[in-house]
This record gives structure tokens, sequence and C-alpha cells, in this order.
């Protein structure tokens, strides 16, 4: 089961992650989520857990709980829904703005 954690503290990081969540057993990954340009936490991640009734037992347990001065709120993941791919060089968009020409 992937599970969706959201209220993480800034300072949360993968292993942080991975020790909250191995108490209720093996995982298969960890990861918080960060921003692409700065690296800072994002403030959610994911957890994989192969085993159905240990994963619904983390979830249980963990939903509501205070972690490192924050409550969390712990849920199944949602599937990753596809969304269109944006691409900034078609459709005639952009451009706009100085005209060098002027006389």
């Amino acid at each position: 089961m992937n599970i969706f954690i959201a209220g993480l503290s800034f300072k949360v990081n993968d292993a942080d992650l991975e020790t909250l969540f191995e108490e209720y057993g093996p995982i298969t990954s960890a990861k918080v989520i960060t921003d692409r340009q700065t690296g800072k936490s994002k403030g959610y991640g994911f957890v994989e857990i192969d085993n159905q009734e240990t994963a619904e037992k983390a979830v249980a347990e963990l939903n509501g709980a205070e972690y490192d001065g924050r409550t969390i709120s712990v849920s199944e993941a949602r599937p990753r829904e596809e969304r269109p791919r944006r691409d900034f060089n078609r459709n005639g968009g952009g451009g706009g703005g100085f005209n060098r020409n002027r006389y």
C-alpha cells in the first residue's frame, strides 16, 4: 500500500519518515517530497508498505498523531492522475513585451 503523509515539519527527511513507519513492519520506500528548484521539503511525503494489514495499522495509528511538533494526516494514497503535459512552445503563445524597432 502506498501511504500519503501530510503536515510534516519541513525538517523531516526520508530517513525520519522511514524510522517513523518501520516500527509497524518492513517498508519498501519512504520519500519526503521536495521542491525541484530549492530542494526544500513541501511538507508531505509517501511511504510504501507491502503488507496490507501492517499498512492499515500504521494509517490508523498515525493519522492525527503529533510528529516533530506537528499534527500529521496519514491516509492511503490515491493513484496519481495523468495530467496533460504543458508545452510552452506551441499554440502561438508567448512573446509580447517590448518592441525594439521604434522610430
